[in-house]
This record gives C-alpha cells, sequence and structure tokens, in this order.
C-alpha cells in the first residue's frame, strides 16, 4: 500500500526547491516507499526520488524529499535528523541545487581529535548554540567506526567564526579538539606539495651494517649543517642498516639526496630520499598498486581467456595444446586448490585479440574429454559483480511487470524454479525448463489466476492421462448412480498445438541475439524429452551451452541428436554415480 501512494506521490507535481530536502547516509536497502511512510508523517510529501546508480540501479546512499511547503519541510529537519532508518542514522539538510553555494566553503567548520564515541546528533547539539546548522557529518571508516574528525557547515561565517572562537582548544569527552576553518582539498594538496618540495629530513638505506650515528654524520656532513644523524637500532642495540639525516636548510637537504642516491659506499649501493611519514608511504604504495593493476588489465584487454568446466585430469600443458591450434598462447594455467587439485577451470592467454576471439568462437561449447567446456573473454570481478546486478535488477523490473514474485520479497518461494512465457525471456536468462514435463506447483501456494505458463510446443497433456472425474457422494442413490454412468462423459477439451514452421538459419539470425538460446530450446526439448523424459530439461540446459549452428544442426538431425544425448546422458550418469560414492 505504501509503495503504491509513493509511486502515486512520485507522478504527483514537484514543489518549490525551498521544500527540498537532502537525506543522506541512507542503507542500500532504503527504498522510496519506506521513506514515504517516514516523511508523511510529517506532512504531504509532493516526491521522494532515491538516487541510484546508472547501470547497476543499486542506491547511492542517498534520496531527495520535496514537501508541498516550506514549514513541513524545516518540521522534518527539527524531527527526523539522524533518525533511524535500517539501522543507520540518516542524515538531512536543505538540498541546493547550485553546485557552486556548495564548493564555495562558506560556513564550513572543521574539528578533529574528536572522541571516538561522539556521533552526528552529539556534534550537531554541540555547535548548534552558534548559529542555524546546514549539514553535520562525522567522518568514517569502512567499518563504520568513527575517524576522530567531522565537519559543521553554518548558514553564515559569523557562526562560524564563533564556534571556532569558543570551541577550538577546549575539551570535548576530555579530549581538546582542533576547530578550524575547512580547507579545500585542492588547496591542501598544493601545501602538502610545497611543504614536501622544502623537506630537510632523509631517509638513507643500504648502510653497513657495522655503521653508527658518527659515520651516518661524517657522511652527509659535508652537504651542510644537520640538526640530528641516527641510524635506527634493534632491541639488542644492532643496527638495521637504515637511518635518519635532518638538516637545517631544505636546499641542503635536496643537494644530499641528488648527490648520493644510488651512489656505493663501502661496497653498497645507497638509496637516499625525503623521509616519509607512514600514511604517506602507504597512500603512495597504494597508487602505486593500483596503476601497475590498471596497466596489467589494460595489456591483457581481450587476450586472456577464461576456461570453465574442465575435467579433472586437464593440467596446464593438455589445456596449451587443446587451444594452441587458434594461435600463439602466451600463457596457459589450470586453477588448483591447496591440495593440488584442479578447480575445474583455468585461463589461456594468446598474443592478439582476434586469435582470442577465434578461440572463443570455435572452443565454446566443444567437447574435452567428457565434459562441454564454457570459454569467455576473462573479466574483473568488479565488471561481473556489476554485470550481474544489472541483470538481476532487470529481470525483477520484468518480474513486477509480469506480476511474478521477487527474490526477498514477500510469497517468494526459495528454490521454485520460474518459467517464463515465450518472448518474456529476460537478457542473459536461458531457458528454464521442466525435468518431469510437470509444471511444479507447492501444494502450500495459492492457485494462480489462469493457466500456468509452459514453453512453447508444450502441454500438461504430454503424459497421456486424462484429467480425473469428480468423486460420487458418499450416500448417493444407486439408481442415480446408474443414470449418472449412463449419460456421456463431457470429452475433455483439449487444443491441439499448431505446427510450428520449421527454424532456419536465416531465421535465427533475424532473431534478436537474446532471444536465439530460448527459440532453439523451444524446439530441442519436445525431442529430447520423447527420448529422455526424467532428464530432459537437464539435457537441454547442457547442450544449450553450445555454439548455435551446433544447436541448429541437432533440431534438423535426428541421428546427431541422439549422439549428444547420449553423449550427456553419460555425463550425467557419471555425475550421480560420483555423487552417490561421496
Amino acid at each position: 500500500m505504501a509503495q503504491a501512494q509513493a509511486q502515486a506521490v512520485l507522478a504527483s507535481s514537484s514543489p518549490s526547491p525551498s521544500a527540498s530536502l537532502y537525506v543522506g547516509e541512507l542503507d542500500p536497502s532504503v527504498t522510496e516507499a519506506m521513506l514515504f511512510e517516514m516523511f508523511n508523517m510529517i506532512g504531504p510529501v509532493a516526491s521522494i526520488r532515491v538516487c541510484r546508480d546508472a547501470v547497476t540501479r543499486r542506491s547511492l546512499g542517498y534520496a531527495y524529499v520535496n514537501f508541498h511547503n516550506q514549514i513541513d519541510g524545516e518540521r522534518a529537519m527539527e524531527t527526523l535528523n539522524y533518525t533511524l532508518v535500517k539501522g543507520k542514522p540518516c542524515r538531512i539538510m536543505w538540498s541546493q541545487r547550485d553546485p557552486s553555494l556548495r564548493k564555495t566553503g562558506s560556513g564550513n567548520v572543521f574539528i578533529k581529535n574528536l572522541d571516538p564515541t561522539i556521533d552526528n546528533k552529539a556534534l550537531h547539539d554541540t555547535f548548534s548554540a552558534f548559529g542555524n546548522i546546514m549539514s553535520c557529518k562525522i567522518a568514517l571508516d569502512e567499518s563504520g567506526n568513527s575517524k576522530g574528525y567531522g565537519f559543521v557547515h553554518y548558514e553564515t561565517d559569523d557562526a562560524a567564526e564563533s564556534a571556532i572562537k569558543h570551541v577550538n582548544g577546549m575539551l570535548l569527552n576530555d579530549k581538546k579538539v582542533f576547530v578550524g576553518r575547512h580547507v579545500p582539498r585542492k588547496e591542501r594538496q598544493a601545501k602538502i606539495e610545497e611543504l614536501r618540495s622544502k623537506f630537510t629530513n632523509i631517509y638513507v638505506k643500504n648502510l653497513p651494517m657495522e655503521a653508527g650515528d658518527k659515520e651516518l654524520r661524517d657522511l652527509f656532513s659535508k652537504y651542510g649543517p644537520i640538526t640530528s644523524a641516527v641510524v635506527q637500532k634493534d632491541e639488542e642495540g644492532k643496527p638495521k642498516g637504515f637511518g635518519f639525516v635532518n638538516y637545517e636548510n631544505f636546499e641542503d637537504a635536496r643537494k644530499a639526496v641528488e648527490d648520493t642516491n644510488e651512489k656505493e659506499h663501502s661496497g653498497k649501493v645507497l638509496f637516499v630520499t625525503r623521509a616519509q611519514k607512514k600514511l604517506e608511504r602507504e597512500e603512495e604504495l597504494r597508487r602505486q598498486y593500483e596503476q601497475a593493476k590498471l596497466e596489467k588489465l589494460a595489456k591483457y584487454q581481450g587476450v586472456n581467456l577464461y576456461v570453465k568446466n574442465l575435467d579433472d585430469d586437464v593440467d596446464d600443458e593438455k589445456l596449451r595444446q587443446e587451444f594452441s591450434v587458434y594461435g600463439v598462447i602466451t600463457s596457459a594455467k589450470v586453477m588448483r586448490d591447496d591440495k593440488d587439485y584442479s578447480k575445474g577451470f583455468g585461463f589461456v592467454c594468446f598474443s592478439s585479440p582476434d586469435e582470442a576471439t577465434k578461440a572463443v568462437t570455435e572452443m565454446n561449447g566443444r567437447m574435452i574429454g567428457s565434459k562441454p567446456i564454457y570459454v569467455a573473454l576473462a573479466q574483473r570481478k568488479e565488471v561481473r559483480r556489476s554485470q550481474l546486478e544489472a541483470q538481476i535488477n532487470q529481470r525483477n523490473a520484468i518480474r513486477m511487470q509480469q506480476g511474478m514474485p521477487i527474490p526477498g520479497a514477500p510469497g517468494y518461494m526459495p528454490g521454485a524454479p520460474m518459467f517464463y512465457a515465450p518472448g518474456f525471456l529476460p537478457q542473459g536468462q536461458r531457458p528454464v525448463f521442466p525435468p518431469n514435463g510437470m509444471m511444479p506447483r507447492p501444494r502450500w501456494a495459492p492457485q494462480p489466476q489462469g493457466q500456468p505458463l509452459y514453453p512453447q510446443s508444450f502441454s500438461p497433456t504430454l503424459q497421456g492421462r486424462p484429467p480425473r472425474q469428480p468423486r460420487p457422494a458418499r450416500n448417493a442413490a444407486p439408481q442415480a448412480n446408474r443414470q449418472q454412468t449412463q449419460r456421456k462423459a463431457p470429452r475433455p477439451q483439449t487444443s491441439e498445438p499448431e505446427p510450428s514452421p520449421p527454424l532456419t538459419a536465416a531465421a535465427l539470425a533475424a532473431a534478436p541475439a537474446d532471444m536465439q538460446k530460448q527459440m532453439l530450446g523451444e524446439r530441442l526439448y519436445p525431442l529430447i524429452h520423447a527420448q529422455q523424459p526424467d532428464f530432459s530439461g537437464k539435457i537441454t540446459g547442457m547442450l544449450l551451452e553450445m555454439d548455435n549452428g551446433e544447436l541448429l544442426n541437432l533440431v534438423e538431425d535426428a541421428s546427431a541428436l541422439e549422439t549428444k544425448i547420449a553423449e550427456a546422458m553419460d555425463v550425467l550418469k557419471a555425475h550421480m554415480a560420483d555423487s552417490g560414492e561421496a
């Protein structure tokens, strides 16, 4: 009901911008319907929109709520700000459509050295005494814990100055806090780079293990006055082979780095550079790692193949031999677990994209050993996840349009297979066929309206069983029974399926790519069901991994189809035998 009301609200006219609220820090599962129930208690809501990713349709964690008048918006901020929504306190502020107003930084205050127990609401209550607050936020890490700093954005500069004057250097929860003007990231980076260019402390590595503080000072004192020179030692007092030298002037430090870096001293090549803090080093290493990762991905883009459904006896050499006919292979690897058992998948890398494309076209669905393998271009985990999320969201949208249950929604039965009417199969989804020619229906499920959906060329009368006649009443008179048996029982009305035109290569090529597998599956399923009714659904799914051209040949060639069915049955029997032994 709330969802229907929310959709109706979305369609209504939009209000003035002054009654628009920004709602942030939302859990990804929060929907427009949930926010409507929450904000509609304050006053009539004009529209609600949860902002989502354009590709995956996943929530970005913030939304806009528009009221018809500003008074309701003010009341919502006063009563609902920092209210828990799905276990997370939401943050509400007036929406500012003009980005220049948000980016000026006017009235924005930075607070650091905060106690970890201080949350958004406590920070808001502390600083609201100095003026009207537009936004208040504590920075959190990935686990949701405070990073020890936050921001308060006032409406006026005077309020920000007053907060800095009265709170800077004061104790909050027994911790002395720093309060100052917020400096934009670009300005901070510029200042940091300027300070880094005027460094005085240098780091020296690859020193002789017997070198001490005096030798280090003597080595670098010729470049200028030194305030300190220390060689780091372990717990036993032995030198670790590296140390630090601090100069009075940054020009001397820079000259020392330029002259001594990668120069030999006592048989060792020194490494000399500007001394860095641990966080700075970690950030630089992380940036270098990401850069190398991107370069590696760009290098293997379009040439690295993912191969799965491999037999356990397929090793690196056999995998290379199978694919070597399509071009020059730079690497072939079957992935293995800790016990050196094959995981059933691997990777083959070619020297050019054309060779990789040809291998995908020719090898996908081909039998290697006792299994048809699956071959595709290798993808990053993030790309696969985003594609799966997009497919799931697309399927859910189609299910909603068709009135079908959505996984996770009320009334959804986990494990129950989904059956699609011909022509309504979501993109990227393989057609699902019933295993024994009967549509499964749990006994506790409600009776659906109308006829159930079956694949084309499939009818529930395939089993050849006539409909069951109604049972006569227990106390009915014998005469009535005899009269009832003498009457002609009405013949069940059966509709003969119209013969479908033969599927040709031209008709298959003219169909959309996402419909071609479904068309082939609808033709193959009845043929397979006639030979193996108990495993028709599984065999159809296995064969659909093959190339479309080979599948079309199976539709037309009964002997070839019979051979493939026999091969699939051998694989199934072997799998069932292995499962039985396990």
